[in-house]
């Protein structure tokens, strides 16, 4: 069977295993045209079936989760874990509390963590889970209530030299410090078993920002690529929780100016610009107040909001001059004409802080347009980096300064562009971060397992 064929095959083959898993298909189609360029040289992969092995979770847990409100009415949510693959190390990988959370996307997640967690170089292999609550409006007794109804069942699969989760979309601080405590009182040890954790009782200086950071540290090596840096570069980000928050904190460290932000009812246009003062504004509004983006043009003189038209079939955040873009937000946000628009407005240097946020048809025209595109699975891979350097601060307890921390988030950052441009080059598509990306992902993890057996 040709490469070709094989690839095509392969995909048929998940497709007709996960009909209604779109997210997952979106993630494994990504990977699988990538290694085409690897499975003529290494036709071992194909007889071993690594990547019919890699395209199925080694475990998928899903438990009800029932919990009381405030009023003493009952709810019932779902919780899940995907354990994709643990090759290289113990699972790793984010909780997410979101309405659209479903089986689908948390093992595209899964998938796309076991290559993150690959380049990031530390051990670590992929995971992912969640539950379809949404913390959004409630109160911090009904969160903390079922944040324990959550762990009442997970802790039984987890642990330090297991499975870490951390946290995701709507798992922060507060809920990382519930699901910790209850870990703890259900097992009576004091372990580093989840990351994101307070800095007083094991957590580790830099975790909040280092997604946002490691974007922005991923997009300024692509940048030296051609002889550039931020200074003065204008830039779109999408979002307005802690990627995006740190991502405008880089940038404007760095000399940028960021003039957007969102959630999920509309964004912010600056054309002054989002400075340090304006920053605070937002983090005090998102991380404090839990108010929405709209709240930021009340009271910044010359910001513009602009609420979601669901009629239009683009995101017009990504339809104004730029030079880099950052989606920060969520999977999907960025479509065909939201590509076409960053690219006619100017946009060559993209870094992605969100999980997949941009479609195929979207990659194929950063590709075909030959512009800086750094996929999530490379740019994004900092928030995990960071959790991977708090699993080791908790392993040897001890704490490391916010200056070691960053230099070595910085380090790490550096190394997976360097394995990714370098990848690329070798596999004769050279500036393709995303052949970079995932086949040097790939080949670390499919070694592993080739190492270990048919397990």
């Amino acid at each position: 069977m040709s490469k070709t064929n094989y690839a095509d095959h392969l995909l048929a083959m998940v497709k007709a295993k996960n009909p209604a898993e779109p997210e997952f298909l979106q993630a494994v189609q990504e990977v699988v045209e990538s290694l085409t360029l690897v499975l003529d040289r290494y036709p071992e992969y194909r007889t071993h079936k690594i990547l019919e092995r890699i395209v199925e979770p080694e475990r998928v847990i899903m438990f009800r989760v029932p919990w009381m409100d405030d009023q003493g009415e009952i709810h019932v949510n779902r919780g899940f874990r995907i354990q994709m693959n643990s090759a290289i190390g113990p699972y790793k990988g984010g909780l997410r509390f979101h309405p659209s959370v479903n089986l689908g996307i948390l093992k595209f997640l899964a998938f796309e963590q076991v290559f993150k967690n690959s380049l990031t170089t530390l051990p670590m292999g992929g995971g992912k889970g969640g539950s379809d609550f949404d913390p959004k409006n409630k109160s911090d007794n009904e969160v903390m209530r079922f944040c324990q109804s959550f762990m009442n069942e997970l802790y039984r699969h987890i642990g330090a030299d297991t499975d870490v989760p951390a946290g995701d979309i709507g798992v922060g601080g507060r809920e990382i410090g519930f699901l910790f405590g209850q870990y703890k009182k259900l097992r009576n040890e004091f372990t580093g078993v989840l990351t994101g954790k307070g800095l007083n009782w094991g957590g580790s200086l830099i975790r909040p920002e280092a997604t946002g950071y490691g974007a922005v540290y991923f997009a300024a090596e692509m940048l030296a690529t051609r002889k550039q840096t931020f200074q003065g570069k204008v830039c779109l980000v999408s979002g307005s929780g802690n990627v995006a928050q740190y991502t405008v904190e880089k940038i404007n460290e760095l000399g940028g100016k960021v003039v957007t932000l969102s959630d999920s009812n509309g964004y912010i246009y600056d054309e002054a610009g989002i400075d340090k003062k304006k920053l605070d504004f937002i983090m005090e509004l998102k991380n404090v107040k839990r108010g929405r983006i709209k709240d930021y043009a009340d009271a910044h003189k010359g910001a513009v909001y602009y609420p979601i038209d669901p009629k239009l079939d683009y995101n017009p955040l990504w339809n104004h001059k730029a030079d880099c873009a950052f989606p920060s937000a969520t999977q999907n946000e960025v479509n065909g004409k939201d590509a076409a628009n960053l690219l006619k407005n100017g946009v060559y240097c993209i870094a992605e802080g969100a999980n997949m946020p941009s479609t195929l048809e979207a990659v194929k025209q950063f590709i075909d347009a030959k512009i800086l595109y750094g996929l999530g699975k490379a740019a994004n891979a900092g928030g995990v980096a960071t959790s991977g350097l708090e699993m080791s601060q908790n392993s040897m307890r001890i704490g490391w300064s916010r200056e070691e921390v960053d230099n070595k988030l910085h380090g790490i950052m550096k190394n997976i562009h360097k394995a990714c441009y370098e990848t690329a080059e070798r596999f004769g598509t050279p500036g393709n971060y995303v052949n970079g990306a995932n086949i040097a992902g790939f080949l670390k993890v499919a070694d592993a397992m080739l190492d270990q057996g048919l397990v």
